[in-house]
């Protein structure tokens, strides 16, 4: 079963949450729709701006785990390889 790392964001170069979950397009819409309670409700985080597939859901939170720790500079320079313009991917995954 595979997983997936994301990073949610509320505007280019914006606020970022790491996350990982198993249905990526169901949490990403949680997330959304504010129907997830916590950080990403409170700033208003709505767009998918990266992620990446790992083949179980151990890899991907040991990947989250480490994507945590790094710091922003890091993780937007991430984002920016393979999202330059910090578009929606959820419309990508439906």
């Amino acid at each position: 079963m595979s997983a997936w790392v994301y990073m949610m964001s509320n505007k280019r170069n914006g606020v970022l949450y790491v996350g990982s979950a198993i249905d990526l397009p169901r949490r990403a819409w949680e997330h959304r729709e504010g129907v997830a309670e916590g950080f990403t409700k409170r700033y208003g985080l709505r767009l998918l701006v990266y992620a990446e597939e790992h083949p179980t859901l151990l890899a991907a939170r040991q990947r989250e785990m480490n994507l945590k720790h790094w710091p922003r500079r890091w993780k937007v320079q991430l984002i920016h390889r393979d999202n330059p313009f910090w578009d929606d991917l959820y419309d990508r995954l439906t």
